[in-house]
């Protein structure tokens, strides 16, 4: 459907008025919620995700992109839960305690909301209990975990050990500048992501796991 296409183009450029514009006259001419997202949102924001990869653009284009995204959903998120569309899965995502960067984090969350996922953002500096605690209440498959500094890393099996102490059935995916995947294997977390268009696909991989 050329509309569709032409919202994924519109939401790759981080035109935000057209994208809502259009994404409201899809919706009006019939195409469905699901449809709308999938080809539309989705398929432009892994557009910019594979760019983003290949350093074809970088962190302001993505975040022009999530603006315009956000626009396209503030719209479609009501029409998709009357339609019973789910998302693919939940994520809680965070930064570990001891550590305030929240510029990667919010990136990564942008991603994984353009992925298709429902992302729980828990903030900056989250000891592993906030973790635990967001996990029972949003029943997300996932924890996302991100440190920017060296002296913040340990916190991160803290939360994998806090993890198995509650019996929780969610995997673990670490990042951010430090952490490595030599890291990741370690500690014993289920997943590792070097940027943020790959904290999608490892996200997704975990969830269907």
């Amino acid at each position: 459907m050329a509309e569709l296409q032409a919202i994924a183009e519109a939401l790759i450029k981080g035109d935000r008025d057209t994208v809502v514009d259009l994404v409201g006259k899809a919706l009006e001419e019939g195409a469905s919620p699901g449809d709308v997202l999938a080809d539309g949102l989705i398929a432009g924001m892994s557009v910019i995700g594979e760019r983003f990869k290949k350093n074809e653009v970088y962190v302001p284009e993505v975040l022009i992109a999530a603006r315009a995204m956000h626009g396209g959903l503030a719209i479609l998120d009501p029409k998709l839960k009357a339609s019973g569309v789910e998302p693919l899965g939940v994520v809680v995502l965070g930064t570990v305690k001891g550590d305030l960067h929240d510029i990667g984090k919010n990136l990564v969350g942008m991603m994984l909301q353009g992925g298709g996922l429902k992302v729980v953002d828990v903030g900056t500096d989250v000891a592993p209990e906030k973790f635990i605690e967001a996990v029972k209440e949003s029943g997300a498959k996932v924890i996302a975990m991100s440190a920017l500094l060296t002296t913040t890393m340990p916190q991160m099996p803290e939360i994998i050990k806090a993890v198995k102490d509650a019996g929780l059935p969610v995997k673990t995916m670490v990042g951010g500048a430090p952490v490595t995947q030599a890291f990741a294997d370690e500690i014993g977390a289920d997943g590792y992501a070097p940027d943020a268009a790959s904290a999608v696909d490892t996200a997704k991989g975990l969830i269907q796991g």
